[in-house]
C-alpha cells in the first residue's frame, strides 16, 4: 500500500469511543495455547461453548488480529481485529461499519466493509470483516509475510495497519484441526 500514513490506535480509538461505563463481559477459558513464531492458536471456551483461534498479537502491544472458528461450524472462520481501549465500554453495539482494504504482501487488494462493534464490560472495540472468499485470503495468509489493513474514515485520512504472518500457517493448520477435533 503506497504513502502508508498511520495513525496512533488511541488517537484512532479516541475518535471513535467518547464515553464508556463498566460492565460485564463474558470471559471464556484459554485451553491448548502454542506459540508458532509471531502467532498463537488456542482453544476458548466457556461452558460447552468451543472457538479456536489463531491469532497474531507481536506487530502492535494495543491490537490482536485473529482468524476464528466455532465447534460445529469449523467451515464458517472469521477474521478479526481487536484494538484495546482505554476504558470499558457500557453497551454491546456496532459502532461504524468502514470502508476497508485487505492485501497481502503484493497480491490484489480485497474492497471490503468492516463492522465496529464494543462488547459490554470489555475494554476493546473489534472488527468483524466481511469477506466474501476468506478461504483464498486463509491461504494467502498462510504463505504471505505481512497482511495490510487499510480503514477509511470520512474526511480523516485512512488509518492503515500491518500484521506479521510469520508463523500464521502453523496457527491456522492448527487451529483448523482443532476445531475438526472437537466437532
Amino acid at each position: 500500500m503506497p504513502n502508508v500514513k498511520r495513525l496512533s490506535l488511541a488517537a484512532f480509538s479516541a475518535a471513535l469511543f467518547s464515553t464508556a461505563l463498566p460492565g460485564l463481559a463474558a470471559t471464556f477459558n484459554v485451553d491448548a495455547t502454542q506459540p508458532h513464531d509471531h502467532w498463537q492458536s488456542m482453544t476458548l471456551s466457556l461452558g460447552d461453548e468451543r472457538h479456536f483461534r489463531a491469532v497474531e498479537t507481536h506487530s502492535y502491544s494495543d491490537a490482536t488480529l485473529s482468524l476464528n472458528a466455532t465447534q460445529g461450524v469449523c467451515d464458517l472462520p472469521w477474521l478479526e481485529m481487536r484494538v484495546t481501549l482505554r476504558e470499558q465500554q457500557g453497551e454491546s453495539r456496532a459502532v461504524n461499519l468502514v470502508p476497508t482494504r485487505i492485501r497481502v504482501d503484493d497480491t490484489p487488494i480485497i474492497d471490503t466493509m468492516a463492522e465496529f462493534i464494543t462488547e459490554r464490560g470489555d475494554d476493546g472495540f473489534y472488527a468483524h470483516f466481511y469477506l466474501n472468499d476468506l478461504p483464498t485470503l486463509m491461504d494467502q495468509m498462510s504463505q504471505g509475510e505481512q497482511l495490510f489493513l487499510g480503514f477509511d474514515q470520512q474526511d480523516n485520512d485512512p488509518w492503515y495497519m500491518t500484521f506479521s504472518l510469520a508463523g500464521a500457517d502453523e496457527a491456522i493448520a492448527r487451529m483448523q484441526r482443532l476445531c475438526l477435533a472437537e466437532s
